[in-house]
């Protein structure tokens, strides 16, 4: 048997013993139940969370991570579990289930639940961390009276936490957070509509 014939053989049976890494697969955490705000609503309402959008570059399933010289990180084997816009949709709207315990809360669409009092859409600008650095979340917001189609409500969010730690379970838990204050900004907005939907 020649050297090169072994040498071969050799390196394809270490391949074999080397492992791809594992992917790990992340969700947004929710608002905990605890979090539920004390003023009640004066009257119920259905409100419909959707749709939420996001850029181009989000809609990877690998986390995006900036550096500080505007180069970007995609993550090869950390990954939403499922798209992050999906993963937005269903964190908003259990955050503002949540935070309106008095109300009843759908996601985009809802036509199966049949009509809502409320629409909130969101375009989300930015949501990614610096790691080691901070965590961030830019978003643009409306909330519309879904039987008159008025707009009620407008603006625009900017939310940046410090983040120390540059793992990923930390990056995630940072962006849990951000949300859950966005979510707060939504539901203080929402409470301010009450006599106009």
């Amino acid at each position: 048997m020649n050297k090169p014939f072994i040498t071969a053989l050799l390196l394809i049976l270490l391949s074999g013993c080397i492992r791809a890494p594992t992917v790990q697969f992340f969700v947004l955490e929710p608002l905990s139940q605890s979090a539920s705000s004390t003023v009640e609503s004066s009257r119920q309402r259905t409100i419909g969370i959707g749709p939420v959008t996001v850029p181009s570059l989000l809609e990877h399933k690998q986390i995006i991570t900036r550096s500080s010289n505007n180069t970007v990180q995609i993550a090869e084997f950390q990954q939403w579990a499922s798209p992050l816009q999906d993963e937005l949709l269903q964190a908003l709207s259990r955050n503002l289930s949540t935070l309106q315990p008095n109300n009843i809360v759908h996601t985009y669409p809802w036509s199966i639940h049949g009509t809502v009092d409320l629409q909130v859409i969101i375009d989300i600008i930015r949501f990614d961390t610096i790691p080691g650095d901070s965590a961030n979340l830019e978003a643009n917001w409306t909330i519309k009276n879904e039987n008159s189609h008025d707009i009620l409500k407008n603006g625009h969010s900017l939310i940046n936490h410090s983040l120390s730690d540059s793992s990923y379970p930390a990056t995630v838990r940072a962006l849990s957070r951000i949300l859950g204050e966005f979510s707060r900004e939504l539901s203080l907005e929402l409470r301010k509509t009450e006599n106009h939907s």
